[in-house]
């Protein structure tokens, strides 16, 4: 027996909704009345340079607005919150840490410059842009110079 679905609409409030995040949300909510399943509404509100509590409202205003009720998210709860994503991170850190100690992930310490400027000697070269793999197998020496250089690191899956 197939367990009923569940769509989620994860929208970042870094402005007004836009028609591609409401024709989402629309067919998100459609489906899951159709099949019986269930319509999680999230917040990706982890741009913190860019988010506001303003474009948070407005989002869910917005869907009110359209007549779409969730069945988990703001306002409403449920079984998978916390529902704004920034409120997540220690779970998103925990499984980060699980998958870079399994070796399915690992720190990248490359700028958004120096990753611009891969991606642009690709273009040149009529490549496909894309991560040239630059920290995939650092070594220690390698990761401990990167980190006392004050490095910012993300993490990448293998």
């Amino acid at each position: 027996m197939s367990r009923p679905v569940k769509v989620r609409f994860a929208p970042s409030p870094t402005g007004d909704l836009h028609v591609g995040n409401i024709r989402t949300a629309l067919f998100d909510w459609a489906y899951a009345r159709h099949t019986g399943g269930s319509f999680l509404f999230r917040i990706e509100d982890t741009d913190t340079t860019r988010v506001t509590d303003e474009y948070i409202n407005a989002a869910i205003d917005t869907l009110k607005w359209l007549g779409l009720d969730w069945d988990e998210g703001p306002e409403v709860g449920g079984d998978n919150g916390p529902y704004l994503q920034s409120q997540r991170l220690d779970i998103y850190a925990s499984w980060a840490a699980k998958f870079i100690a399994q070796k399915d992930a690992y720190h990248c310490y490359c700028s958004p410059e120096e990753l611009e400027a891969v991606r642009e000697a690709q273009r040149a070269a009529n490549e496909a842009p894309g991560y040239n793999g630059h920290c995939r197998e650092l070594t220690s020496e390698q990761i401990a110079e990167y980190q006392g250089q004050g490095r910012a690191a993300v993490v990448r899956m293998r």
